[in-house]
């Protein structure tokens, strides 16, 4: 008898937590939807900079053919642009020195690209994709870990050209795109995600994070509307 009296107890609990819940988020829904949505984007030019991340021969390479071309072309109009409204524009790219001094072996993702031979520098594989490279005024900033402030001068670099505010995108979403966005975060920059300039060989994990998860800290826009918020002030 006492274990039917705990058991009808518990789920009424439950029962309870689960409505509470419902109806909490049906209370919060407009709310919450009108904190995430971005208001109209604009973008100072002069205290803006560009990261590209991760868009190395190696990354680009594990996702599907069918999703690299059009990401490519999509990067590329980006960099395109902010090129000629003069925003500097920063590589970020992972790469190791020979025999992975730099890895330890109880980091669980770098090991296996240890094992792999991949991101090596010097090989072609860590070199940036040919359909973005980088020109000449642009600058690369080589890490040793995922985010893009990690074990980088990128900081010394962004507080030199007096930017406050980041327009980002890279690969994979769940790895330099979610560490530089938190990092980022908490050093108080403004900060504008390209969410299809971005990819993860997840898509449910880039999906969840793109629009559930950065727009708490970030703006979260796609290649148009960057397109169009860095170009506005240089077209006559």
């Amino acid at each position: 008898m006492s274990n039917i009296r705990i058991s009808f107890t518990a789920t009424l609990v439950a029962l309870f937590l689960s409505t509470s819940a419902t109806v909490l988020s049906a209370a919060d829904k407009q709310e919450t939807a009108k904190a995430l949505a971005p208001a109209e984007l604009s973008i100072d030019n002069s205290r803006t900079a560009v990261l590209i991340m991760d868009y190395q021969n190696d990354i680009v390479g594990m996702l599907p053919e069918k999703e690299q071309r059009p990401l490519l072309e999509r990067a590329a109009t980006v960099l395109m642009e902010a090129r000629r409204s003069g925003m500097p524009v920063i590589y970020i790219v992972v790469r190791f020195r020979d025999g992975y001094p730099e890895i330890n072996p109880r980091n669980k993702l770098f090991s296996s690209l240890k094992e792999s031979g991949r991101l090596r520098e010097g090989t072609s594989g860590a070199e940036v994709n040919a359909k973005v490279a980088p020109q000449p005024g642009d600058i690369v900033v080589t890490k040793r870990r995922v985010g893009a402030f990690s074990t980088t001068d990128l900081e010394t670099i962004l507080r030199a050209k007096n930017i406050d505010t980041l327009v980002l995108f890279g690969i994979s979403t769940s790895g330099v795109v979610l560490s530089t966005v938190r990092w980022a975060a908490d050093m108080d920059y403004r900060m504008v995600v390209v969410a299809d300039a971005c990819a993860d060989r997840n898509e449910e994990v880039h999906r969840v994070l793109t629009e559930k998860v950065f727009p708490w800290q970030a703006t979260v826009v796609t290649t148009k509307e960057i397109m169009k918020a860095i170009g506005t002030k240089e077209r006559p």
